[in-house]
């Protein structure tokens, strides 16, 4: 399982929405969510359809936070310029992980952490 870190700290379980069908469903008809779902690629996102309010933050291509918000219910979010990737979280969650602008975040796995080259190349 991924694990979402920034620095050596783990702020989360990861799910990974980087396969041609995946990211446009994220997590539609889900009435909650633990943990973070990373969707890429993307500069936007939408939460019509989904259960719950939720945080956003778009990602550059080293994975650093460019802009954080909370989308209420049935929002449709804006086009952040530089992003390269969505990463989607219930409500409350960035705060209780302190997670702000200028954030960087890597994926971290059984492996060891994907280096921010290996994950802007896909």
């Amino acid at each position: 399982m991924p694990w979402l870190v920034r620095g050596d700290q783990v702020l989360a379980s990861l799910e990974l929405a980087d396969a041609p069908l995946i990211p446009s469903r994220g997590l539609l008809g889900r009435t909650s969510f633990e943990g973070a779902l990373l969707v890429r690629p993307a500069r936007w996102v939408h939460t019509f359809g989904r259960g719950f309010a939720m945080d956003v933050a778009h990602l550059d291509a080293e994975m650093r936070v460019l802009r954080t918000e909370r989308m209420n219910r049935f929002r449709l979010g804006r086009v952040v310029r530089g992003a390269r990737a969505v990463l989607e979280a219930d409500a409350g969650s960035f705060e209780r992980w302190g997670l702000v602008v200028g954030d960087e975040l890597a994926i971290r796995s059984g492996n060891g952490p994907k280096s921010a080259d290996r994950w802007a190349s896909r």
